[in-house]
């Protein structure tokens, strides 16, 4: 089972290739060490059995399958269950999750870019097949029977009269030992029409641990003698050092400790100073008494406007960047058409902003560095902190805590850095929190973005399109190793700060250009935010295709419709990305539902994060516009995915409710300044995400196509600013290009 689509980029084996080439881990398909007797010996005298290290099932029947990623209130750990189950053939009361620390047993630990289910569904749904397998041949062999005689169901083998529960089996012994991965692969999956548990929607797994209050946080945990520390603020992002610290005022504070400047050998604090005591609140007390005479470093004095005037030197040089997508001869075909549409589109600065802010506690013991705290990428979290501490990677273990929100902001470890190195300066054990402000202003955020396209049109349809992308490039901060190559093989690219940008729409000339802004990554370090490349390029791209539409005087959605035939490359994806808007179509009303003036509906497609593993997603955004003032109300939002398979129904729905207000913040509401080299925001009086009064009537849906599944947390927050955006034009004739999307903004491009 599985339809993938693989493009010029770094698809999901391209992404395991690059990370096996850092050398920071060995991959592995969740075979267990120790083969054959040795292995069918120590499950049988700990009365359990594992296939692959991925599931145990015990000798009471209950299945423990250790999830590898984290758990931020997406309920991934019911989904990998309900894989497991299915294949498995166990009885759903019986099935249990364990999320597990930092080992490189484990393989790569990501969890980012709407992959979780898409790159573990095939592994789990074998160990689950392995062990169903397993408990069959161990039955058959204790019955004397052939194993092609016994079925598998309920958590029970049967068979000739005989029936015996996978506890029984296992507590029985010889079950055998773990599957190769060769074995793995030659077993046959289920087709998707006879599932049973997957595409059910079940009570997720940890929701009795989270409303009975055991649930552990990073923020939640503590270690006898432990000290707290909290981050002296530097007055830039990037670049400040501490000439000198004077910590005497602080020393009237009672439970004060000491004034750390510590020097981290990893890079990503230039200028580090903590404020440790014994209680959090003596500790933030302290800093604020803390005197520190810094340099303010060389991006002092950058704002806003620096980064746009070195994003259009950029661009403006032939020589610079890096080719994503050239299909054709672009730039020739537009300087020879009679007319060259071209408009500019930016974002600015955006936040990750969780709920649980930022937070890490360390500790040394036996040698081995012990971190605290919810992460997302514990793959290279690990080896940053070992590089800050300067020891080997496999002296530090990352103990894994569920997430009060992540949103990519974990997915770089640079948090646990002050609270190792405070802990290795004083040899007792640090927390460290950030609050609201250190949070906001020490975030790894969206890099802002600027991106010119240019297109012409001929004959109702595209003739070439440009869209050059500049960005501070995530991918050179969280992690550099895993740069792809550009379409020439000959220079760098980071996938992660252009994803989106290679459509599904056949045009016959297309060129794609990422431009580095190294000035933006030098004030303001980037990290992954949220549907990450496609959160910009999409939002760029679609308004400019409804700018086409509109200069070939052509309905925006049969426009689009004109552009998916499949040609190419293109194939079956356009053909579902098609299906997608159809079904937006009938649901929105688009075409069919009378408008009042001054309303209108405007769309926008996306593919998820990446074509490599593309989940199709339409949005319809009906928005009304008072053409006086420039203020706008959401009537209603329909979004519609093509998700493949669905694990879990009510977990798609809630992953499409919470990207869709994930979007509409950002295109509404969300945004922070560069001010003298710092992130302006301190608060969310001052960085304002939607609030619940603000939500629009929503209709999300998706389409269960029964192919391989792809993720669904993040498509929808890349399809509603462009949506919003072409409505608004439409409605009213004021197109936006800047993020967020304003009143004022509107009442100026109606001007």
């Amino acid at each position: 089972m599985g339809e993938q689509f693989n493009a010029a980029g770094i698809g999901r084996r391209g992404f395991v290739a690059s990370v096996l080439a850092t050398g920071a881990v060995g991959f592995g398909w969740g075979v267990l060490p120790g083969t054959g007797s040795k292995g069918a010996a120590m499950a049988a005298a700990n009365a359990s059995f594992s296939p692959v290290n991925l599931i145990e099932i015990g000798a009471d029947g209950i299945v423990t399958v250790n999830v590898t990623k984290s758990e931020m209130g997406q309920h991934v750990g019911t989904a990998f269950a309900q894989i497991v189950c299915e294949e498995l053939e166990a009885n759903w009361t019986s099935m249990r999750i364990k999320h597990v620390d930092s080992d490189p047993k484990w393989g790569l630990m990501v969890t980012g870019g709407s992959w979780s289910i898409n790159w573990t569904f095939d592994a789990l749904s074998r160990a689950g097949a392995a062990g169903r397998q397993s408990l069959i041949n161990a039955a058959a062999k204790q019955w004397g029977v052939p194993a092609a005689s016994l079925t598998a169901a309920d958590g029970k083998v049967t068979g000739g009269g005989k029936a015996a529960s996978y506890g029984e089996l296992v507590a029985a012994g010889n079950v055998g030992g773990a599957w190769s991965e060769d074995d793995l692969k030659k077993l046959t999956l289920k087709p998707s029409n006879s599932y049973k548990i997957i595409g059910k929607s079940v009570q997720a797994l940890d929701i009795p641990l989270k409303v009975n209050g055991t649930a552990k946080y990073g923020i939640d945990f503590k270690l006898p003698g432990m000290l707290y520390g909290k981050i002296v603020l530097p007055p830039t992002r990037n670049g400040a050092t501490a000439k000198s610290v004077d910590d005497s005022a602080a020393k009237g504070v009672p439970g004060f400790v000491q004034a750390l400047s510590l020097k981290d050998p990893s890079g990503k604090f230039t200028g580090l100073v903590v404020a440790v005591a014994d209680t959090y609140w003596a500790a933030t007390r302290a800093a604020a008494l803390v005197k520190v005479d810094w340099d303010l470093g060389p991006n002092a004095k950058v704002d806003d406007a620096a980064l746009i005037v070195e994003a259009k030197r950029l661009q403006a040089d032939p020589n610079e960047g890096a080719t994503w997508v050239r299909n054709g001869d672009a730039e020739g075909t537009l300087a020879k058409s009679g007319k060259v549409l071209s408009a500019e589109y930016t974002t600015g600065l955006n936040l990750h902003a969780p709920m649980e802010p930022t937070n890490a506690t360390a500790e040394l013991k036996d040698g081995v560095w012990h971190l605290y705290g919810g992460n997302q990428f514990q793959t290279m979290s690990v080896p940053l902190v070992a590089a800050a501490l300067e020891v080997d990677a496999s002296k530090v273990v990352l103990h894994q805590f569920w997430l009060g929100g992540g949103f990519g902001r974990r997915l770089l470890g640079d948090y646990f850095i002050p609270a190792a190195l405070a802990t290795k300066a004083l040899g007792r054990p640090v927390k460290v929190v950030y609050n609201r402000t250190d949070d906001m202003r020490l975030d790894c955020a969206r890099s802002p973005s600027w991106q010119k396209l240019s297109g012409a049109v001929v004959d109702g349809k595209v003739s070439a399109l440009t869209q050059d992308v500049a960005c501070g490039w995530p991918t050179n901060n969280v992690a550099p190793a895993l740069l792809g190559d550009d379409i020439d093989k000959k220079k760098k690219i980071d996938v992660f700060a252009i994803n989106g940008a290679d459509v599904w729409y056949s045009f016959p000339n297309h060129h794609v250009r990422l431009l580095d802004n190294k000035l933006a990554e030098a004030t303001v370090p980037p990290g992954y935010l949220r549907s990450v490349a496609p959160g910009f390029t999409v939002w760029a791209l679609e308004s400019f295709i409804d700018e086409l539409a509109h200069e070939a005087g052509a309905d925006p959605v049969a426009f689009r419709l004109a552009h998916l035939d499949g040609a190419g490359a293109n194939d079956k994806g356009a053909q579902r990305l098609a299906a997608v808007l159809r079904q937006a179509v009938a649901r929105s009303g688009y075409g069919t539902k009378k408008l009042p003036e001054g309303t209108s509906f405007g769309v926008a497609l996306s593919q998820g994060q990446e074509r490599a593993a593309a989940t199709f997603t339409a949005c319809i955004a009906e928005v009304a516009v008072n053409k006086k003032t420039g203020k706008f109300t959401i009537n209603k939002l329909t979004v519609v995915y093509d998700v493949g398979t669905a694990i879990s129904p009510d977990g798609v729905i809630s992953q499409m409710e919470s990207a869709t207000l994930w979007g509409l913040s950002l295109a509404l509401y969300e945004t922070t300044t560069i001010r003298d080299g710092a992130i302006a925001a301190a608060n969310f009086d001052g960085y304002t995400p939607t609030r619940m009064s603000q939500v629009p009537p929503l209709d999300v849906s998706y389409i269960a196509t029964g192919v391989f599944p792809t993720g669904t947390g993040e498509p929808a927050t890349t399809v509603i600013a462009p949506a919003i955006g072409n409505a608004i034009a439409l409605a009213s004739g004021a197109r936006v290009r800047a993020l967020p999307i304003t009143p004022a903004k509107v009442k100026a491009a109606l001007a």
